[in-house]
């Protein structure tokens, strides 16, 4: 705001706590005494009180103080650090002013303003009588706002409301923010709020409600002198913290409610009271954010991250957040489930430790020590303390079953539960019966997972629950049935390989399966791990959990030799390890040894499928070696077992395999009328939601499809094959379809020169790529952006693109692009003037497809070497032209039509240059009457000119 505005504005004198503030005599008294402020720190708080509950930015902030003197951010945090100090900000729960982070300043406590001309001198301060002492509110109570409107409009149609949640999430702070909302109404000598934290003996709970309503004992029934004294009033009685003293807390408040008629009683407890009248509210965690790595500004729109950054500038820490923290904060969040308790004591340490050092302290489950405020309550004062209080309220069995639950991770069934903590001594249905009591106690949290009922216990309960488990018992013996009852699970599940749709609804289970392979072969007990590794395989490929799938099929390969009748366990973990190696360390000698060895096992059988997957991952692997033969030749191998086995899913996937393999062999015609076949055969059962080796194989027949009609001359229909295809993939499981679908799909629109189109999913892709580490791809997508830099005029960076992407490509033996990726490279060359590094990569590449049998190349790469030929100074236009007549003919050998007219427009500039239009003409015209489609690419556009002319 302009700082001139501020005295007009002023409406005389404003109050605060314990404040007085005079703008127009330039005054701050406290309790009457003055408080010596410096003129700037007065001018700040007169800017800011004057927009109390306003988020003042710093720039007007500084604007309003300095006017238009230059003083810069450090400057203001150093006035406004003293003038937090006068304040006494922070001290015995007094809050004035809060930093947002990356926003400015905020006023945060209540202001009165006097009228002006009104008398100066401060209201006297009178101590609180008991039961009015209401715990002060926060200075930021973030994420509470509709919780306690909902909460103060429930009370007063039910009059008895229960505010139910777990230790330090927030419940006594939300009492209090709607006991000062509702003071006005009921009138400030009608609120009692009485803390039963400080109450030991049940016994003692009516004498500590008698004494806070202000009732004088003149009988030996204390609670019917209590309700006597009630009956005409209209009063709120809160009874803080009853979780210890239920039986006389309960009793106390279903009497008030049945016999004080206008008495409202607002409860606060870590379970329910459950009498009659009682309406809980489960008070939730406060949200973290959803997403795994946010941007700082969606993390800070969180409450939790919200209050964690509060509180980390109490501590000290006066940073905003940046992008880079915010997913590390974001995960401190998660990581103490949106408690608000443990939220605060572990943002408390920021800024002695930084926000990656307190991070290393909850790797270490040190939140638990971690000391709070000194003038809490000692239950509050450490996470320790919080879980000591509620541990020491259970039976023994409850804190016998409590323990043993600590041993999952994450969410568990009921079934799960009985099955690992019951014994001997404990029966599945005691298991289940005091499990609903922890619930009660919100020691374990309902979650529910679609139609299943799962259970959790929050991560600073679980490591709490777990070091009591390490006191009480043996916790191998709870650890083995543990890992039992997952590999039971997952045998009975018998989950498939492929089946990539389904897995989400096992994605719960997928911590616990890590902890019970962990504890398998760490322990030796290498048989349960073996059977586990191998049955859980579909779902760590279907979460697309590819590094931790190859760790653990490789463990348990390793361990399998000494193991008899495994043979089915061994074919499922090669195949396991053959998907997840290819796609991470790219096609090495392993993942073929892999793959033969799963075939062997596996023809062995009858089934059908998963041969039809190892022949897949088979095609896939030489395929992506550039072996386009012997590609075919496993799908051929295909073909026969589908054909054998009579499936019409089955033949569908040989058909789509054929597809892609006869398009990579040359043989386009073949390659559209397998699509369209396989897509025949499709129809009649509804789409195969099946991935063989992480693809989707109804993606690649698409994909095959596009680039066959693009090479036979239909651009238009190609290309939009080829955008439909990435748009399906990015809604599909798992991201390698989506990176595929990208590499494959948007040369097509490159080749018909569409730069528009390809951008934003070639970015994407990179993206997913990096994520997922699936780096042949990943380097791939690197390839197709370096094209499209030269391309857009940017060949010098497309040429460092480019280098980059081809060593990446060499190491990972992703050899099925190399010839693409280093044609482009020869052009981006060719574009940047450097004719001779040009030739000779566009020469190499041509030796190397040569030798690799990559005929499908071939005419793009003549071609381009005609090109750098001509771009050369001094061209010798005789080797360009047979460069180009070669290209043509490669091109026609495949029918490749779309290739045969690009090198046929090129010859023809260049035989027009010579006056040999006549024969230009004569060349292009038939390979332009060869196309479908007359429009839908540049070299179609070129030859209708040159037809035209």
């Amino acid at each position: 705001m302009p700082g001139n505005a501020r005295s007009e504005s002023s409406p005389g004198e404003v109050s605060f706590g314990r404040f007085l503030l005079d703008a127009k005599r330039r005054q701050l008294l406290k309790d009457g005494n003055e408080v010596r402020l410096g003129a700037r720190g007065l001018d700040m708080l007169i800017a800011l009180t004057d927009r109390a509950g306003e988020v003042v930015s710093k720039r007007d902030l500084m604007h309003s103080v300095w006017h238009d003197v230059v003083v810069d951010e450090a400057g203001l945090r150093v006035h406004m650090a003293a003038l937090r100090r006068a304040l006494g900000d922070g001290q015995d729960g007094a809050r004035y002013i809060v930093n947002v982070s990356g926003r400015g300043y905020s006023f945060v406590a209540p202001v009165e303003r006097s009228r002006p001309g009104a008398p100066a001198s401060p209201a006297p301060v009178r101590a609180p009588l008991p039961g009015r002492q209401i715990p002060a509110t926060p200075r930021l109570l973030v994420g509470r706002d509709e919780a306690i409107e909902h909460l103060i409009a429930l009370l007063d149609r039910r009059r008895f409301v229960s505010i139910v949640g777990a230790g330090g999430i927030g419940k006594t702070t939300v009492a209090a923010a709607m006991v000062r909302r509702l003071q006005t109404g009921f009138g400030e000598d009608c609120v009692a709020f009485v803390d039963l934290g400080a109450v030991s003996d049940q016994g003692l709970v009516a004498g500590a409600v008698i004494s806070a309503v202000g009732c004088t004992l003149g009988g030996s029934d204390p609670l019917a002198e209590l309700l006597g004294f009630l009956a005409d009033k209209r009063v709120l009685i809160v009874l803080d913290s009853c979780e210890h003293l239920l039986d006389a807390s309960s009793r106390l408040a279903g009497e008030l409610f049945q016999h004080a008629p206008d008495v409202y009683v607002l409860v606060t407890s870590r379970e329910p009271l459950r009498v009659e009248g009682e309406t809980v509210h489960l008070l939730s965690p406060l949200a973290c954010p959803v997403d795994d790595a946010p941007s700082a500004a969606d993390a800070i729109a969180t409450p939790a991250v919200q209050l964690f950054m509060d509180r980390a500038s109490l501590g000290g820490f006066d940073d905003a957040l940046s992008d880079a923290d915010a997913p590390v904060v974001s995960e401190i969040c998660r990581r103490t489930d949106g408690i608000a308790l443990a939220i605060e004591l572990v943002a408390s340490r920021v800024g002695a430790f930084g926000v990656r050092g307190v991070a290393g302290l909850l790797a270490g489950n040190m939140e638990l020590t971690l000391a709070g405020q000194r003038n809490a309550a000692p239950r509050h004062r450490t996470l320790q303390a919080m879980l000591d209080w509620s541990f020491s309220l259970l039976t023994r069995g409850e804190q016998r079953v409590l323990s043993r639950l600590s041993i999952f991770v994450g969410l568990f069934t009921s079934e799960a539960a009985c099955a690992v903590a019951g014994d001997g001594e404990l029966k599945g249905s005691d298991v289940a019966a005091m499990i609903v009591r922890l619930v009660d106690k919100s020691l374990v949290w309902v979650h529910p997972v679609g139609d299943t009922v799962f259970y959790r216990l929050s991560d600073t309960t679980r490591a709490y629950a777990a070091a009591k488990l390490e006191g009480i018992e043996d916790v191998d013996l709870v650890a083995g049935r543990h890992a039992l009852y997952f590999a039971d699970l997952f045998r009975s599940l018998a989950l498939e390989h492929g089946a990539y749709a389904d897995m989400g609804r096992y994605a719960s289970h997928i911590g616990n399966v890590r902890k019970a392979l962990d504890w398998s072969f760490s322990r030796r007990s290498c048989a349960i791990g073996i059977e586990l590794a191998a049955d859980a395989a579909p779902l760590f490929l279907g979460l697309w959990l590819l590094v931790e799938c190859r760790h653990w099929s490789e463990l348990a390969l390793r361990e399998i030799v000494n193991f008899t009748e495994l043979s089915h366990r061994e074919a499922r973990l090669q195949e396991a390890y053959a998907v997840s190696s290819m796609h991470t360390l790219g096609n090495t000698p392993e993942v073929r040894k892999a793959i033969r060895r799963g075939l062997e096992l596996h023809e062995a059988g009858e089934q059908a499928l998963p041969q039809l997957r190892l022949l897949a991952g088979l095609n896939l692997f030489l395929t992506r070696l550039g072996d386009f033969e012997g590609a075919l030749a496993a799908a051929m191998r295909c073909k026969a077992v589908a054909e054998r086995s009579g499936s019409l899913s089955d033949r569908v996937i040989s058909e789509w395999m054929l597809a892609a393999a006869c398009h990579l062999a040359g043989d386009q015609a073949t390659a559209v009328e397998h699509c369209r076949r396989g897509f025949e055969l499709e129809a009649a059962i509804g789409r195969l939601e099946i991935n063989l080796f992480g693809y989707d194989h109804h993606l690649r027949a698409e994909i095959a499809l596009a680039r066959s009609l693009w090479l036979l001359g239909s651009p238009t229909q190609a290309c939009g094959l080829a955008l439909k295809a990435m748009d399906e993939a990015a809604r599909l499981p798992p991201p390698g379809n989506y990176c595929m679908t990208v590499v494959h799909s948007v040369p097509v629109l490159l080749w018909s020169g569409n730069t528009n189109d390809t951008v934003d999913h070639i970015e994407r892709a990179i993206a997913q790529a990096e994520k997922h580490s699936l780096r042949g791809l990943g380097a791939a997508a690197q390839a197709l952006k370096g094209e499209w830099l030269s391309m857009t005029g940017k060949p010098a960076a497309g040429v460092e693109t480019l280098r980059q992407a081809l060593t990446s490509l060499h190491r990972e033996q992703l050899h099925m692009v190399v010839p693409a990726a280093s044609r482009a490279l020869a052009d981006g060359l060719a574009r940047s003037g450097r004719y001779d590094e040009a030739r000779k990569a566009v020469q190499s590449a041509i030796s190397s497809a040569e030798r690799m049998g990559q005929a499908f190349w071939m005419p793009d790469l003549l071609h381009t070497q005609a090109e750098a030929i001509l771009a050369t100074p001094g061209a010798d236009h005789a080797a360009a032209e047979l460069a180009f007549r070669q290209s043509m003919d490669r091109a026609r050998t495949l029918r490749a039509f779309g290739w045969e007219l690009k090198a046929a427009v090129s010859l023809a500039r260049l035989l027009e240059g010579q006056g040999r239009s006549a024969e230009a003409r004569a060349l292009v015209e038939p390979i332009f009457d060869a196309h479908s489609e007359k429009s839908g690419s540049v070299a179609l556009s070129d030859a209708r000119r040159i037809l035209g002319a």
